[in-house]
């Protein structure tokens, strides 16, 4: 089983290196080597495009994409066309969920054949998370109240920033869902695979709050609602999921 793991990143020459270096020496460690890794860049402004090239002459399995439009949905949708693994999935650069539960994913996918969606999940039962900013529990919280009201989410998290997929559902809900660039196109990755029916595992994990994100909390609050509204119309409105 080939597995292809996608990093979006956007000026991350801070956390680039250490990622894609960590990640690289997890899976040497659990001896498994029929992986990928692609590095989509969607307007980096510093020095990521040198340090990923850099990274890509030294490690033969890591790959670099420049991409012309800005967020992490384009890269995913970039990531996923450019896939050539059975898995395809992406992470956050910053590892902040545990990266051991990148070979609990290659396991369960090679043993659960009926599983083809697994979405990581920092609000599961079994979960645990440390140094969550208080304003960022609320906004999170907030969000998943909405999602579950009005788009009747199941999964207990929407973008833990672990989410592995099997690829042919990938290209069956990148075909359905929008062409929305930001981070609530994995939302709706995630809200389509429900709708359709499709085995998502809401899988608990260990996870690190980066300080360090370079998410704009209230611009992505106001993209969010207008994209609930949006989904709101398809899903119940017009029926089309």
């Amino acid at each position: 089983m080939y597995i292809n793991i996608i990093f979006p990143v956007l000026n991350e020459r801070l956390r680039l290196e250490n990622g894609i270096r960590r990640t690289v020496a997890y899976l040497e460690q659990i001896d498994f080597s029929d992986y990928g890794i692609i590095i989509v860049d969607n307007g980096s402004e510093d020095e990521t495009p040198q340090i990923a090239q850099r990274l890509c002459q030294e490690f033969p399995q890591v790959a670099y994409e420049r991409i012309g439009v800005r967020g992490v949905g384009a890269a995913f949708r970039r990531g996923v066309e450019l896939n050539q693994g059975e898995i395809v999935g992406y992470m956050d650069i910053d590892l902040s969920t545990n990266i051991k539960h990148l070979g609990e994913a290659i396991e369960i996918f090679k043993s659960q054949p009926k599983v083809q969606y697994m979405n990581g999940s920092r609000f599961a039962k079994e979960s645990d998370t440390n140094g969550r900013k208080w304003y960022r529990k609320i906004t999170t919280k907030g969000l998943l109240i909405l999602l579950k009201l009005f788009l009747g989410m199941k999964c207990t998290d929407a973008i833990c920033g672990f989410t592995f997929v099997r690829k042919e559902v990938a290209a069956e809900l990148v075909a359905a869902s929008s062409q929305d660039n930001g981070w609530f196109y994995m939302i709706e990755f995630l809200l389509r695979a429900e709708k359709r029916g499709i085995n998502v595992m809401d899988y608990p994990v260990e996870w690190q709050e980066d300080y360090n994100t370079t998410v704009k909390i209230w611009k992505t609050i106001c993209n969010y609602l207008v994209q609930i509204s949006r989904l709101f119309v398809e899903f119940y409105v017009k029926k089309n999921i």
